[in-house]
């Protein structure tokens, strides 16, 4: 397989801007002429409802797809720089170039979105590309590896299946770069695997985005906005609010509007709603009902295991140092602490790890200039959760122990190019000022030139 990617990629084939936009192209296809059977393979493994596959995973792909194509020429064209007297006659620019052969390892919350977003930036840029999608959505994967060979150019293009020991085998093989979506652990055995080339790497691996509710803020928009990014995909989105901060003399509140935002988007009986997605499998649905344990539910907290669901749920009297504060919940349950001021909140998330993304909810100008200021994250958003997402130009990507490197629009294309130096100079006139023998004179004209 490696030898056939790397055979495609030395042919030059991938480097025409033709072949570039044909696979673009031939990706759209996929998307729109499969929707449907898309559809069907996230509702057995997520039991996604199908507003959610739209809006979640395709929209996000068609808009990237078409802002590629539009701007991917200018995105390839030489980009020229500035040349310092010194270097004059002459002229310098910036070359994209190609990578290579490049690896994209999928995660099972979002199984179409996150494996084929980063393949979009990878083939504008020119690169044979390995897929391997997460076996835990299992009917994606078998879908995914089905239809990608039948659009995209099989030989620059190709999908792994396998779990751990195919992982295992793939991650011994040399790539130009690596992009891994999923948790830190596994994030830092891909890490290792790709220093014994020195391939660079792309690391999305979530963590416990915070969202702060600040005093004054508009609490029925905060409770609709932050109830619609946890429970989005039953809270299993590595940039869902983790747990809530706020501010003093606000919580019940915040707790009467999350009740009635659950039941005007879920009903009576959420745990019913087909609305409302699934825990992927077993062994997340016990991992998260543990965390609940010892805790004081304020809403929700049903559960349904032979259906592996848990209702949207909001914990109060969490304390810092409880399991549920220690690791990404990655599920519907959302710790609400109160905080004295601002100033708690922030030095809060700052002594914590960075997170992916962050949120505030405020009417203050200023607290908002000392969030964006102060908080170090790798997506921020004031006034809502997740909706970053939707802009191309907006590079996604985190920061600390919630990742490495950025993707999306033209800082995709440039984490999968090369950006080569270049330097062009004219033979004639030749200035001898650099040359030796060195004089006085020469020094002079030197410190002039400099």
């Amino acid at each position: 397989m490696m030898d056939q990617l790397r055979a495609t990629f030395a042919r030059g084939v991938t480097r025409s801007l033709d072949w570039r936009r044909g696979q673009l192209d031939a990706l759209e296809r996929l998307l729109r002429e499969n929707e449907a059977a898309i559809e069907k393979a996230l509702e057995r493994d997520l039991a996604k409802p199908a507003q959610e596959v739209l809006l979640g995973e395709l929209s996000l792909l068609y808009s990237e797809i078409k802002h590629a194509r539009k701007h991917l020429k200018r995105w390839t064209r030489p980009r020229r720089v500035r040349t310092p007297a010194v270097g004059q006659p002459g002229r310098s620019w910036v070359q994209a170039e190609p990578l290579g052969v490049v690896l994209i390892m999928g995660a099972w919350n979002y199984p179409v979105q996150l494996v084929l977003s980063p393949l979009i930036p990878a083939l504008a840029a020119g690169n044979a590309v390995v897929i391997k999608p997460s076996e835990i959505a299992t009917h994606t994967a078998a879908l995914m590896g089905e239809l990608i060979p039948r659009y995209l150019d099989a030989n620059a293009v190709q999908v792994v299946q396998g779990a751990v020991d195919e992982t295992t085998e793939l991650l011994k093989q040399r790539f130009d770069h690596i992009l891994y979506t999923g948790g830190a652990a596994v994030g830092k055995i891909v890490m290792k695997a790709a220093a014994e080339y020195l391939t660079p790497v792309t690391l999305e691996l979530g963590g416990k985005s915070p969202a702060v509710v600040d005093a004054g803020a508009d609490l029925e928009s905060a409770a609709r906005r932050i109830f619609w990014g946890k429970c989005l995909n039953a809270g299993q989105t590595c940039i869902a609010p983790d747990y809530v901060l706020v501010t003093q003399g606000q919580r019940e509140h915040l707790l009467d509007a999350l009740r009635a935002q659950l039941h005007a988007m879920y009903g009576d009986d959420p745990l019913a709603s087909s609305d409302y997605c699934k825990i992927i499998n077993a062994r997340h649905f016990k991992r998260l009902q543990g965390y609940l344990d010892g805790q004081t539910v304020a809403i929700g907290g049903k559960a349904d295991e032979q259906a592996e669901r848990i209702e949207p749920t909001v914990l109060v009297d969490v304390k810092p140092e409880d399991a549920v504060m220690q690791e990404e919940i990655f599920g519907p349950i959302l710790p609400v602490l109160e905080v004295p001021d601002l100033d708690a909140a922030l030095s809060f998330i700052r002594e914590r790890d960075k997170p992916l993304a962050a949120y505030l909810f405020t009417r203050n100008k200023a607290h908002e200039q000392r969030f964006v200021e102060e908080i170090s994250t790798g997506n921020l958003c004031i006034n809502d959760t997740l909706m970053f997402m939707s802009v191309p130009d907006l590079p996604f990507g985190g920061v600390g122990m919630s990742g490495m490197g950025q993707y999306h629009g033209k800082a995709g294309f440039d984490r999968m190019s090369h950006l080569k130096s270049v330097m062009k100079r004219s033979r004639f006139p030749e200035v001898s000022v650099r040359f030796p023998p060195y004089s006085g004179l020469k020094m002079k004209l030197l410190r002039w030139l400099s």
